[in-house]
């Protein structure tokens, strides 16, 4: 007979989440894993594979949370263009706010790992491509409702704004000084007028 698992799996997940999004991939070692969850080395083994194994449910868990509210906000019925407006400045929000200077879980792997791992490299794809269609998707909407002029392509301002937004997050977690974010955005969401 199985034995009843004596942690909550979810719980640990998150937990392992956020040591990853703190220390990074490589800083963090098995033992960091084993003292910072409270659970022995074979139970981690036994319900999350490998280290690496557990880093991708990490990243996917980050993603799953990160991804859903955005997507939501941007395909929001009435006006697209205020939508990207607030979702652009919302990474300055979150990138001033954040004491702990943790960046993007995202953006992290992009840097530390995707070089060099192909699942990881594969996952910050997946996570981008998402941000570009949900982009898409409100721009389209917005040159539809006269919000934006006919002759913009959607997808070229959609893959500016992601690669500005990306950037900003790199910035913010060596140096997150103010007002170079803030003047960032508002220069990229000119592309919008």
């Amino acid at each position: 007979m199985a034995r009843t698992k004596e942690f909550d799996p979810d719980a640990v997940l998150q937990r392992a989440m956020d040591l990853f999004w703190e220390r990074g991939y490589e800083a963090t070692s098995m033992a960091d894993l084993v003292e910072h969850l409270g659970i022995g080395r074979a139970s981690l083994y036994g319900t999350f594979g490998s280290k690496h194994d557990l880093y991708l449910a990490a990243m996917r868990r980050y993603l799953q949370g990160s991804e859903a509210g955005f997507v939501t906000a941007l395909a929001q019925p009435g006006p697209a263009l205020p939508a990207v407006r607030a979702f652009v400045e919302s990474w300055v929000t979150e990138a001033l706010t954040d004491s702990k200077r943790r960046g993007c879980l995202v953006v992290n792997a992009a840097v530390e790992l995707s070089p060099r791992d192909p699942e990881v490299a594969r996952q910050v794809d997946v996570s981008w491509s998402v941000v570009e269609t949900a982009l898409v998707g409100s721009l389209i909407r917005a040159q539809a409702q006269g919000e934006l002029a006919a002759d913009r392509t959607p997808q070229e301002i959609a893959r500016f704004l992601l690669v500005v937004m990306q950037g900003m997050r790199v910035i913010a977690r060596a140096a997150p000084e103010a007002g170079r974010l803030q003047d960032a955005a508002r220069l990229a969401l000119a592309v919008l007028d």
